[in-house]
């Protein structure tokens, strides 16, 4: 081995923070740092040389069973690598590449054969082609495809999505009427049932958590939305996150996310809702409790459809919210008292 000491290896090397490599031969790793150092303008007390694929330090020993033409990262004092993720790191940092980047997952995604890696090519170029700086229908029309002519935002539309999944709510409760067989039980339903409808109207369906522009947004400015982990879960363990502002592909899949009940609508907050109501009348029930459940981030959580676990959550109604307090009921009997007594 020690013969080998006395050949130049040539390596391609570069500095941590600059992609352009240079072919060196050296025939130690002190003269490869000497070189390297004075090409690459760095200084030369504590510089020391790594593997670019993964940061394995490379030692003078190491050095001379390396192939030819390895590529090596040159570092300054203090200075680590941990291999390609710090190149993925650094592009991620800045839009400086993003252009370049494009051009090189189309090539490469032109003559790749492997499934995975085309897939793995192809979330990467749907991310980096991300338009969600653009928000209306003549600036971006790929992103309206097959969206009403009538929705000229983004936004708008994206209001309108969340509004549809909270009147589809609306509709469970109402469908449950037709379960009741005791007509007394059956018409305070329909009271409680058109008291939450009135509620939900008047909070304009809570369509402003999937509107970027509102201040109850469930995103982020630029329409970043992340999972908020199973029901059970305080976070999502494999943070998800999506942009359905930045393409049409990305509106289309974000329409399979969830917004999931931890305490369930079927199997809970109705039955228990109508449970309440068979001894009582709908002025006893607590409606804004049950109006949180079912239609706020009280208890909704949005989820990936991988996260959204459809077995029995194994929750249930708080039943010291159930019902209004006494003095919440006296107050309410005493202003329908008031409004009759000033329509005589």
């Amino acid at each position: 081995m020690f013969g080998l000491f006395g050949k130049n290896k040539p390596v391609k090397i570069r500095s941590r923070n600059e992609n352009k490599k240079y072919g060196v031969a050296a025939k130690d790793v002190k003269e490869l740092l000497k070189k390297g150092c004075k090409l690459l303008q760095l200084p030369s007390p504590g510089a020391h040389v790594c593997l670019y694929s993964d940061g394995t330090t490379v030692t003078e020993e190491f050095f001379q069973t390396l192939p030819d033409h390895t590529e090596l990262v040159l570092l300054c004092r203090d200075q680590t690598w941990s291999g390609v993720v710090c190149d993925i790191g650094q592009l991620l940092k800045t839009d400086r590449y993003a252009d370049g980047l494009i051009e090189a997952a189309r090539g490469l995604l032109s003559d790749e054969k492997s499934p995975q890696r085309r897939k793995i090519l192809t979330d990467l170029l749907l991310n980096l082609e991300d338009r969600s700086e653009l928000e209306r229908r003549e600036e971006h029309e790929e992103w309206f495809k097959g969206v009403d002519a009538r929705f000229k935002t983004k936004s708008a539309y994206m209001k309108f999505n969340c509004e549809g999944r909270m009147r589809g709510y609306m509709k469970e409760v109402h469908g449950a009427t037709k379960t009741i067989q005791k007509a007394k039980v059956r018409e305070e339903f329909l009271r409680t049932s058109k008291s939450l409808s009135e509620m939900l109207k008047t909070a304009k369906n809570n369509g402003c958590y999937f509107d970027r522009t509102e201040k109850e947004r469930l995103c982020t400015r630029e329409g970043w939305f992340t999972c908020q982990g199973s029901y059970e879960q305080k976070v999502c363990q494999s943070l998800h996150s999506i942009n359905p502002y930045g393409s049409r592909e990305s509106r289309i899949v974000f329409s399979t996310w969830n917004l999931d009940h931890r305490i369930e609508k079927k199997r809970t907050i109705i039955p228990a809702l109508l449970e309440a109501l068979q001894n009582r009348k709908s002025s006893d029930i607590n409606l804004n409790y049950f109006y949180g459940l079912l239609f706020t981030r009280e208890n909704l959580k949005l989820v990936h459809i991988v996260c959204h676990k459809k077995g029995a959550h194994n929750l249930l109604c708080d039943a010291k919210k159930i019902f209004r307090k006494a003095s919440d009921t006296n107050k309410a009997k005493q202003n329908v008292k008031e409004k009759k007594r000033r329509l005589v």
